[in-house]
């Protein structure tokens, strides 16, 4: 079992950047591929991107490939999501997941940290 927990978030200009963080709590964090998802009012959750076990696994969805940034650290227990030229469409609650595999949809991931929210705004 894992215990995820996100932060970085915040308030952010268009064209800004920001780095959130996934921290996961227990031994076994290394067994898990890690995935970003996001989440605006009266949307599903929607995937953005995912990192295999050992990182050298990548997944971004398209609108976020080029800008976005992911990597992990096992040293740390913790998964890096690097976001460059925000734009406001990426304003959302920014949530991390857990699973056995590197997957692009919610449904599979078995663990979820509480959100941490992005504003992109002028």
């Amino acid at each position: 079992q894992v215990q995820l927990v996100e932060s970085g978030g915040g308030s952010v200009q268009p064209g800004g950047s920001l780095t959130l963080s996934c921290a996961a709590s227990g031994r076994t964090f290394s067994s898990y591929a890690i995935g970003w998802f996001r989440q605006s009012p009266g949307k599903e959750r929607e995937f953005v991107a995912a990192i295999g076990r050992s990182g050298t696994t990548i997944a971004y969805a398209g609108s976020m490939k080029g800008r976005f940034t992911i990597s992990r650290d096992n040293a740390k227990n913790t998964v890096y999501l690097q976001m460059n030229s925000l734009e406001s469409e990426d304003t959302a609650v920014y949530y991390c997941g857990g699973a056995k595999s590197l997957y692009r949809v919610y449904e599979e991931y078995d663990y979820w940290g509480q959100g941490t929210q992005v504003t992109v705004s002028s």
